[in-house]
């Protein structure tokens, strides 16, 4: 009964034609097709377990890898700025006389050792009026025209100390040598910040530093060769390297002077009522007497322990080894991080480096606070100037500048006198001194922090 059903039901099917068409059917939503996976044989297994897996992507070649270096450190920079570069290290490559001049006057001049102190002290004196001088002039007739005629004065001055002969004479000619030897330095400066942009400044700055590093390493190698030839040479090569780096600016790079507008076409009296530059400028003279006493005290100290000058100068050697070896590979960094914070920072590696020396008696020791102090030297001179051109209007960065270098030259003039003094109550009083100084500057930068940053946030 059950099949006779089953086979009516099966009868009464609708045939093939009486289906309905495709066209009167319900749309049916489309299912991606499943293939069916073959069970894995023994075989698979083992292969599945011993295939080798693809390749990895072949690592870049190695120039690749160079450029991508080369661009990250030195990148982005205007041309302008690499015209500067180049120019400094010619000039500090040539820069011979200053290191060798006391040996000139006593060796070659035979002029007592007394009278040579007085002339260098002249020297000194006409090299703090330098850099609020060369302000002057860069806000007043522009960046090239300033830096350019400072670089030729220059070269006439050594020529003439070179080459004068009587004593009065002599010591006018150290003057004007101590007047123009860092007459550009404004302008240089002023004219980094005008054509950077700001977010590199503190690269371009560190950059900066390592030429001049690299340059004035070569070049106490090359002046002690040429000095044996005649101290006459170093004059001439001198002078050649000023005039170079001058003609080289003034016919290969625009003026970048801004217009003066509004209050900021002011003098040094504009400067000087800018409470925050002035409370920098006094951060960083307390620095620059520490600074200093690597060339006033350090010498007479390692003498104190048997140590000869052969010895100080290779300890010295190790300061510019350090700059040419850390800065390319940090100076990119700091510009990503607070500007007073490093140099707060490099001020405190300075007080670690003086303190080091307290308990030093052996070239080891005293090359390795000087490797330290390096280090925050390199932290220093990166973002001393940035900072200056974000406290500085654009119309006013040569006086501000020239502020900055004549906090520099305060700081060198106070060094000898105070650090003898601490030297002769001994090496224990001198060091933590120094480190106790750097300290203050390092805290003292810290609470002006917040108003450079405010002022950096506005800067162009």
């Amino acid at each position: 009964m059950c099949r006779q059903l089953h086979r009516s039901t099966r009868q009464h099917r609708p045939t093939q034609q009486h289906r309905p068409t495709q066209q009167h059917r319900p749309a049916r939503p489309h299912r991606p097709a499943v293939t069916a996976r073959p069970a894995p044989t023994g075989s698979t297994r083992r292969n599945a377990l011993t295939r080798i897996p693809p390749p990895a992507p072949p690592a870049p070649p190695a120039a690749g890898r160079l450029r991508t270096l080369v661009r990250v450190r030195v990148g982005g920079l205007p041309g302008a700025f690499w015209v500067l570069w180049t120019g400094s290290l010619v000039n500090r490559l040539g820069a011979m006389v200053n290191p060798f001049l006391s040996l000139y006057l006593t060796q070659v001049r035979d002029i007592p050792l007394h009278t040579v102190g007085l002339i260098l002290t002249v020297v000194g004196t006409g090299s703090v009026l330098s850099q609020p001088l060369g302000g002057f002039l860069t806000d007043r007739f522009g960046r090239r025209a300033a830096l350019t005629g400072g670089m030729l004065a220059n070269a006439a001055s050594l020529l003439a100390v070179g080459h004068v002969q009587s004593l009065p004479a002599l010591t006018a000619a150290g003057f004007a040598l101590g007047v123009t030897i860092d007459l550009f330095r404004p302008a240089a400066q002023a004219l980094v910040a005008d054509a950077v942009p700001a977010a590199d400044r503190t690269r371009a700055f560190g950059l900066l530093l390592w030429s001049v590093n690299l340059g004035f390493s070569a070049a106490m190698v090359l002046g002690g060769h040429l000095a044996t030839r005649g101290f006459h040479l170093l004059f001439w090569v001198d002078a050649a390297a000023c005039a170079v780096f001058g003609l080289l600016v003034w016919f290969a790079v625009p003026e970048t002077r801004p217009t003066a507008t509004g209050h900021h076409s002011g003098s040094y009296r504009t400067v000087l009522s800018d409470r925050v530059m002035v409370a920098f400028a006094g951060v960083v003279v307390l620095y620059a007497v520490v600074f200093q006493q690597a060339f006033a005290t350090l010498p007479i100290a390692m003498a104190r322990n048997g140590l000869s000058g052969d010895v100080y100068g290779q300890v010295m050697a190790v300061n510019g080894v350090v700059v040419i070896l850390v800065q390319p590979l940090i100076g990119h960094r700091l510009g990503s991080f607070d500007k007073s914070r490093v140099l707060a920072t490099g001020f405190l590696l300075a007080g670690t480096g003086s303190a080091l020396l307290t308990a030093a008696s052996a070239a080891i020791s005293y090359g390795l606070a000087v490797a330290v102090w390096s280090v925050g030297e390199v932290l220093v001179f990166a973002v001393t100037a940035a900072i200056v051109a974000d406290l500085a209007p654009p119309s006013l960065r040569g006086r501000y500048n020239g502020l900055l270098g004549m906090a520099w030259g305060t700081g060198f003039l106070i060094a000898p006198l105070a650090g003898t003094v601490l030297l002769s109550a001994g090496a224990t009083v001198l060091w933590p001194s120094c480190a106790a100084l750097c300290c203050v500057a390092a805290l003292a930068q810290l609470a002006l922090a917040p108003a450079v940053r405010a002022r950096g946030a506005d800067s162009v």
